[in-house]
């Protein structure tokens, strides 16, 4: 018996692999009885369909699950979406990396089955909100799933920032930039800036220089539940951006503040039963070092 009786499907366009599992996924899902609605972005990918179209704020109204096919930026743009109506998401992976959709293709039809006959793993993920004041009016904000950066843009000049956290000043920096990163984001960007891979489960944030003027400011692990503020100093002669896992961005001017804190809703992440997170950074990672001297 199906778990699930009504399934969104959205997606990446632009990649021939992804229309490929899109059909595929259609075909299959149909055949187990489901009702299917397609993400109205990825119309033109399945020319002649009769699916019906829908935005990915219905699907959070009317699914009981959402399917996303594609890579990890997919997961990220539905997820914020998705979040806020407290809906299972799940991901095919049709990307590179794939820590967040780790269903194979060639897998599909064994593991999809499964976790639509409800045997599955769940998993809670936070996200992000951040908000840019400018003379104490809101002026942009965005939500991350993975991080929220604070970088120089096109520009090659650092940045002079302040940092508060739950109102305590902790340092004034000079830097090309600070990544803010959930334990999801632990595993994308923060880590290429030389940030710890956090379990998923964990309830924190951690904040990860770039480049600093001072070698001796290091990657710092604070609670989840902080209020993190950035202020841009007025000595800067930059514009710099803040970037929302890297899809949302917003220009913040000199004495802007930035504010960061854990949003209330939650994405609902389901896994196949097999799913293991260490397993994933060591294939992921390429962490098999002695079996690949084999």
């Amino acid at each position: 018996m199906e778990h699930f009786k009504i399934v969104g499907v959205t997606g990446r366009q632009g990649r021939i692999q992804v229309e490929d599992t899109l059909r595929h996924l259609a075909d299959f899902l149909q055949k187990r009885g489901i009702t299917v609605l397609l993400d109205e972005q990825l119309d033109s990918l399945l020319p002649g369909h009769s699916f019906t179209m829908i935005s990915r704020e219905q699907m959070g109204q009317q699914c009981d699950l959402v399917i996303v096919v594609g890579g990890d930026g997919s997961m990220l743009g539905a997820a914020r979406t998705l979040a806020l109506y407290d809906i299972p998401v799940i991901g095919i992976n049709r990307g590179r990396l794939g820590f967040l959709t780790d269903i194979s293709p060639d897998e599909l039809d064994d593991q999809l089955a499964e976790v639509l006959e409800g045997r599955y793993l769940a998993e809670s993920r936070f996200l992000l909100e951040a908000r840019v004041r400018r003379k104490g009016k809101v002026i942009g904000q965005g939500d991350a799933l993975n991080d929220v950066v604070l970088h120089p843009g096109k520009s090659t000049r650092i940045i002079e920032f302040e940092l508060y956290i739950d109102g305590q000043f902790v340092y004034q920096q000079r830097a090309d930039g600070l990544i803010i990163a959930t334990p999801t984001g632990s595993t994308a960007y923060a880590l290429s800036g030389g940030g710890p891979i956090m379990h998923p489960r964990l309830d924190a944030i951690v904040l990860v220089p770039m480049y600093p003027h001072m070698l001796t400011n290091r990657p710092l692990v604070v609670d989840g539940d902080s209020e993190l503020k950035l202020v841009i100093r007025h000595e800067n002669t930059i514009y710099p951006q803040i970037s929302c896992d890297g899809q949302i961005h917003i220009t913040s001017a000199p004495g802007d503040e930035i504010t960061i804190h854990k949003k209330s809703q939650r994405l609902k992440l389901l896994h196949p039963l097999n799913h293991n997170f260490y397993e994933s950074c060591r294939s992921k990672l390429r962490w098999n070092y002695q079996e690949e001297r084999c």
